[in-house]
């Protein structure tokens, strides 16, 4: 016998596997990293953008930086909440909503590295008005229109919203997170089957108070499978004017606060059958298709702000002087400097190179993509807080109050909070993770797993094993080569280079040895998994550092700055790389399992002493007014330690 909370598990992954089909010809970097092969031919050389390409970038920049400058003010948008409407129109009127959609349906038609370029010069401005249109076209509306959308639907609607027509995104509901198996929201197909009738919720839908178009997940009939029931989750476009849609409450959040983001309802909502986004049962595949390029303007908002630090600290580090001398000579502020600067470089390396892989086509970057997300919203926290702590009291203090007291208003604390956001959206730092760590093991889930839950015949699946175990384990061992030639490296990048190629064997060795140690109940050693992913994602940042430093030194013959700064990244990112494997070896899985199984259950309650715990009345919900208490949410259920292997994210999605 299951739990309901484990059917509801068992069908989240059957979904979620499912949507996992992506085509592509060439490889994934990543991919090929974790399986031990370092495929330094797909990142080198690293990829430029065309003259053409990035001059029609350059002119749009310098059109959306007038836009701004005369419509926005960033510290107005932040007090108030709100971007005005004459900003929006002017928006409109650049073409701003259309960035990426094609020329022939009113778009610009910008490649997805202008696409970057554009959102994170208008993130470095003001983070709000980035989300608007990034949320309107990454995704949004326009962009599970172009790659599954019909040519009518495409006719019908990617020109109202190249023209401004806002878009959002609804999935999130408000007991659905991340299990897509918990949906609520339901749409019922008429029986002259003409149109679904929509009941539901959506929360944190950006963009959708004002939205005029929507696209929204629901449930629709489901399949029936070797006679279970198979959910079925459809993608559907609406129209907020229609009758039955509700904004029943506009959020609040601590920073990007001119953000239009709220709670959905919808009551009763008719939607024509041709409203529908690719078939029935299709909308988890689209919305995670969708993510896969849409959440890389995270990581360019992310390095985008990286820069900016980097340009207010210069300043600040030289003028400050304390003890006698510059702050910046101090070596407690000279390591966040330096960190601060490789960092930087970093993030704008993975950026740039998932861009470019994006615009060749035909390779598959969920990796790349979610690894990209991951690394650059987690250090961009870092370096902003780094920063704050840098400009002290004055990174504490508001862009308007230094400004009204004569100082340079330099919006420290609103960056942020602007910032801490990145690491929720578009899948969560331990989402991002899980995923990966699914990815990375794929070479061995699906060869191993099925022999250890019996499944299929086992002579068949035990051959197909051996025959590829008999070469891969061997050459797992081998002395890693370089399959390029990166000859303007100075001697210690040189050896970083190796150090890739030749981790990269350790770490693929690694992982089958835990696989093989652990089996099933390895998806419950997440900090293991975790290890794996950080382990990669260091990786694969040194080899796009490395790579970009390659292509970078070929004008800077002899720029000993950049070498220096690359080696400064790539030594920390092996001292990080170290302490992974560390954690690999010694898990704390057991201990911290046991003490978070005591907080759950309220034994350190004794510690919660002289502190106000409960909710100040003017701020207390009606229901709590009435009752005494909140409303609470769905109580956790318990896992099973049997848990199968169809049932674990770190397996199954």
């Amino acid at each position: 016998m299951t739990s309901s909370h484990e059917h509801e598990k068992d069908k989240a992954m059957e979904l979620a596997e499912d949507s996992r089909q992506t085509e592509h010809t060439y490889p994934s970097f990543v991919a090929e990293l974790f399986s031990g092969d370092v495929r330094w031919d797909l990142l080198h050389p690293f990829p430029e953008q065309s003259a053409d390409d990035k001059r029609m970038g350059d002119e749009y920049i310098e059109r959306i930086r007038r836009v701004l400058e005369e419509y926005i003010d960033p510290s107005e948008v932040d007090r108030s909440g709100e971007l005005p409407e004459e900003a929006l129109v002017a928006l409109a009127d650049a073409g701003a909503f259309g960035l990426k959609i094609p020329k022939e349906y009113g778009g610009l038609g910008m490649s997805q590295t202008n696409y970057n370029r554009v959102i994170a010069f208008v993130a470095s401005y003001c983070n709000s008005t980035a989300v608007w249109l990034s949320a309107h076209q990454s995704i949004g509306v326009p962009q599970p229109l172009k790659m599954f959308g019909t040519e009518e639907q495409k006719q019908r609607y990617l020109p109202r919203l190249a023209k401004g027509a806002v878009s959002a995104f609804a999935l999130t509901e408000p007991h659905v997170g991340s299990d897509p198996a918990r949906m609520r929201a339901k749409a019922e197909l008429s029986e002259d089957g003409s149109h679904y009738t929509l009941n539901g919720e959506k929360l944190w839908c950006t963009n959708g108070p004002s939205a005029e178009i929507l696209i929204v997940m629901a449930l629709t009939a489901p399949k029936i499978v070797k006679g279970k029931e198979k959910p079925q989750i459809t993608a559907f476009i609406v129209e907020a004017a229609d009758p039955g849609f509700e904004v029943v409450h506009r959020c609040s959040f601590m920073g990007i606060c001119g953000i239009s983001n709220g709670l959905i309802r919808f009551n009763d909502m008719k939607v024509p059958v041709e409203n529908v986004i690719g078939k029935p049962g299709q909308g988890l595949r689209i919305a995670l298709t969708t993510l896969d390029t849409g959440r890389l303007t995270v990581p360019a908002a992310s390095s985008a702000a990286g820069k900016v630090c980097m340009h207010f600290a210069q300043d600040w580090v030289n003028e400050r002087v304390q003890w006698g001398a510059p702050i910046g000579k101090h070596q407690a502020v000279g390591k966040k400097l330096a960190e601060m600067a490789a960092d930087t470089f970093a993030m704008d390396s993975m950026d740039s190179l998932a861009c470019a892989m994006v615009d060749q086509g035909g390779v598959d970057v969920r990796l790349e993509a979610a690894m990209a997300k991951y690394y650059c919203t987690e250090t961009a926290w870092r370096i902003l807080d780094d920063f704050v702590q840098v400009r002290g009291g004055r990174g504490y203090e508001t862009a308007e109050s230094l400004g009204a007291r004569g100082e340079v208003p330099i919006p420290a604390e609103r960056m942020l909070r602007d910032a801490r956001i990145s690491r929720i959206i578009e899948g969560t730092s331990e989402i991002m993770r899980l995923f990966i760590a699914r990815e990375a093991m794929d070479v061995h889930v699906k060869r191993i797993m099925p022999l250890m839950m019996g499944k299929g015949p086992k002579g068949k699946l035990l051959w197909e094993a051996f025959k590829f175990y008999v070469k891969w384990y061997p050459k797992a061992w081998l002395p890693a080569g370089i399959s390029a030639r990166l000859e303007h490296l100075s001697s210690q990048n040189q050896d970083h280079l190796a150090y890739v190629a030749r981790t990269s064997k350790k770490l693929a060795r690694t992982m089958f040895h835990t696989m093989a140690k652990y089996r099933q109940k390895l998806e419950r050693e997440q900090l293991i998994l975790q290890a794996f992913v950080d382990i990669g994602t260091d990786l694969f940042a040194m080899a796009a550092v490395l790579a970009r430093a390659e292509h970078e030194l070929k004008a800077r013959q002899d720029d000993e700055h950049l070498q220096n700064l690359v080696d400064l990244f790539c030594t920390n990112a092996r001292m990080r790389i170290k302490d992974s494997f560390r954690s690999v070896k010694e898990p704390r899985g057991k201990a911290i399992y046991k003490i978070s199984s005591a907080f759950m259950e309220g034994h350190y309650r004794w510690m919660i002493d002289g502190v106000y715990t409960d909710f100040p009345p003017a701020s207390r919900p009606a229901r709590m007014m009435d009752t005494g208490v909140a409303e609470q949410p769905e109580p956790p259920q318990p896992v099973d330690e049997e848990q199968t292997e169809e049932e674990s994210p770190a397996t199954q999605g």
